[in-house]
This record gives structure tokens, C-alpha cells and sequence, in this order.
């Protein structure tokens, strides 16, 4: 059934039957001796590039989180076999009606690629108040510098700390901490909140995170926040169109200035979310809740359920997409690969729904939407989408 499965062969009823045999945990040996051979058969995609343990993750995800056709399965872990630990990392390209595996590929359709480009990497530019800039994959760990009494440090495993050494009489420095396309980097404040930045990104902040008694940022692009409490002192974070207001909590915003709204998803807490006229005086602002999104556009705000934690699958290294058209995931790729996309001819209309690991060679990503409806010429770092 397996193999009718992957030629996309199997009925509603048997698709359903094979899910409960692989969710029973009482065909592990069965699987694991045909699932490599089954893979090996129908997939030929390279997936060797995770370890066993994002293998795991993933597809602990998946099996957590995902529905097939109509048959909804429980939520509960999933031990991977060793065996099939790089191939299970094929779980992370799945489009269209939300499938397990992939259906089918034909091998003899080739993708005409000029060249290939490497996924996003861990990389960011510190802008110091006096204008100085530090390249931090060219910087080494420990002390970068010191500001107002504030210890800027490169820690091993490829944070940005801040720390408050010692109270300055002076006034705080402002930095910036930027990233560019393919690259995201960490961030920790002298408070010890956590900020991710997101490819082509910045935050601007001072060096003490004091401004008149609040702990204030400025965000471009999009960022993940695990605020620290602070009663006394509420962490505001200026974006596109929006000012969000929290005592501690944990939210993502994403604010591209080349997407249609600023949406800012609450994973935890509470926060405030203002928005602003164009003379910059505030218009309304709601209460958000967990499990809710708030979308700001034209100074107006709207809350919707936040239905499946895709606003922060990119912090976990996936790109996820609900019924997203081709131009939100090309724009998603073209930030993380730094190409330029250009459209041969009317836009195709589709859809994908799915997730797709962030690790990928754009070739290897390319190849999975191709069979979905949609045409690429890859030429250097640019990419041209075109109808089939």
C-alpha cells in the first residue's frame, strides 16, 4: 500500500487505513524495513543534509500537527527509527492537500538551472552610534566593544549580548543591529529579553534599553520577542504602521515594507497593539490575546485566530504556508536566498499549503513547487517564474 501511496494510487479509505498503521506504533519493523526502499524508489530529492535530530523534530512536528485529506490524527509523539533519520527529512516538503510524503516525481523531468544557491546562513551587521560597523562572522567571540557602560559581546554559539557593566553618567548609545537577505541572527538585551531577526531585518535600540523610563525598539522587517518582566518599566516596539506595548510576553511582528500588512501573532501574556495616521497620531489600539494575530493595514486593525503557529515556523527553520499565492512564497524566498524574482508572463494562479525546510538548496526547494503548477529558470541569483 505504500508504494501505491507514493504514486498517489490509494483511495480516501486506504490513505486513512495506512495513517492508523503508522500512528499505532505496532508496525515500526514493518515501516522501518520498506519505508528506506519505498523513499529510495519514488523520491529522488538529496535530503542528507539534516542531522538525526532535526529529523526527529520535524517529524515530531508533522505528525503533531498535520491533517491528510479529511482524517484528523492524534497529537503525540513520534519515535523516529534510525534508519531512515536523513530520509524522514523529507517530511519537511509537503504541499498541497498537507501529505505525510511527497506523491510522486518524475525523474525524467529535469529543472533548468543555470547555477544553484545556498540556503540563508547565521550573520548580521552591528551599527555602532558613532557609524562604525562590525561584521560579526568576521568578528571574533568575547568583548566586541563597550558603550556608556554597556559590555557588547559575541558569545560562542553566535549571540549578541548586551550587558549593563556599570551605570554611566552619559546618554545612551543607540545601535543597530541589521541583517541582510540570507541572514538572521540573535539578539540578547541588557534586560534579557531575546530577539531572532529574520533575513533582511533590523533592530535599533539604545545601549541601556532606557528611553524616558521604557525599554523601546525599533523593528524592520520581522522579528521573534521573549520579553523579560518588568512591571515597572513596559518594552515597546515601534514597526511599520503599529506600536506594540508588553509587560513580558512572547510575539512575533512581521513588518516588511513589501508586504500587503504588519502582522504581529501572541504566543504567550498580553499585549497592546496602537496604530498611527499618517501625521503619526494614534487611531485606535486593541488588547491581544494568546492564540490571536492582529493584522494592521491602512491604520486599521484587525484580530483573527492564529489557527497553526506559522508566524514563527521560520525561527524553527522551516518555511510554513497556509494557502499562500506564488508571490508570498516567492517573496519568503527571495529574502532567505537573496535572488531577484521576476514573473515571465501573467502570474500563475496557485496555491501552496505545506512546509519546506530552510536548509534547502533553492534548486531542491524549486523542484518541489515545480510539480505543483509552476515553471523556474534559475540564471545565477536570478529567477525567473513562468507558467507550466
Amino acid at each position: 500500500m505504500l508504494h501505491d501511496y507514493f504514486k498517489n494510487s490509494t483511495s480516501d479509505e486506504e490513505t486513512a487505513e495506512l495513517w492508523d498503521y503508522a500512528l499505532s506504533g505496532e508496525y515500526e519493523e514493518e515501516f522501518e524495513s520498506i519505508l528506506p526502499d519505498a523513499f529510495d524508489e519514488n523520491m529522488p530529492i538529496p535530503v542528507s543534509r539534516l542531522d538525526p535530530s532535526q529529523c526527529q523534530s520535524i517529524l515530531n512536528y508533522i505528525f503533531n500537527h498535520k491533517r491528510v485529506e479529511t482524517h484528523v490524527f492524534e497529537r503525540k509523539p513520534i519515535r523516529i527509527w534510525p534508519r531512515i533519520a536523513a530520509v524522514a527529512a523529507l517530511v519537511t516538503i509537503i504541499f498541497g492537500a498537507g501529505l505525510f510524503f511527497y506523491r510522486y516525481i518524475d525523474r525524467k523531468e529535469a529543472v533548468a538551472y543555470a547555477s544553484d544557491v545556498a540556503p540563508g546562513r547565521q550573520d548580521a551587521t552591528l551599527i555602532l552610534a558613532n557609524g562604525n560597523k562590525i561584521r560579526l562572522s568576521n568578528a571574533k567571540n568575547g568583548e566586541l566593544v563597550k558603550e556608556s557602560g554597556v559590555s557588547i559581546t559575541k558569545s560562542t554559539n553566535g549571540q549578541l549580548i548586551y550587558q549593563i557593566k556599570e551605570m554611566s553618567a552619559g546618554s545612551s548609545q543607540m545601535n543597530t543591529l541589521s541583517t541582510g537577505k540570507g541572514e538572521t541572527y540573535q539578539l540578547r538585551l541588557p534586560d534579557g529579553s531575546l530577539v531572532w531577526l529574520n533575513a533582511a531585518s533590523s533592530l535599533t535600540f539604545s545601549t541601556n534599553l532606557n528611553t524616558r523610563g521604557k525599554r523601546r525598539v525599533k523593528l524592520d522587517g520581522e522579528g521573534y520577542f521573549e520579553v523579560s518582566k518588568d512591571k515597572k518599566r513596559p518594552f515597546i516596539v515601534e514597526s511599520r504602521d503599529q506600536e506594540v506595548e508588553v509587560l513580558g510576553t512572547h510575539f512575533n511582528i512581521n513588518s516588511y515594507a513589501n508586504e500587503p500588512s504588519t502582522k504581529t501573532a501572541l504566543l504567550e501574556g498580553s499585549i497592546r497593539i496602537g496604530v498611527f495616521a499618517a501625521n503619526g497620531a494614534k487611531t485606535s489600539q486593541k488588547m491581544i490575546r494568546p492564540g490571536e494575530q492582529a493584522v494592521v493595514s491602512q491604520s486599521v486593525i484587525k484580530v483573527e485566530p492564529l489557527a497553526d503557529p506559522e508566524a514563527i515556523a521560520w525561527k524553527e527553520g522551516l518555511f510554513r504556508f497556509e494557502k499562500a499565492d506564488i508571490k508570498t512564497v516567492m517573496r519568503q524566498l527571495q529574502r532567505w536566498y537573496n535572488i531577484v524574482v521576476i514573473y515571465d508572463g501573467d502570474v500563475p494562479q496557485v496555491s501552496f499549503s505545506g512546509n519546506l525546510h530552510r536548509n534547502l538548496n533553492l534548486s531542491e526547494a524549486l523542484k518541489v513547487l515545480e510539480h505543483l503548477g509552476v515553471k523556474f529558470k534559475l540564471d545565477h541569483r536570478k529567477l525567473t517564474v513562468y507558467k507550466q
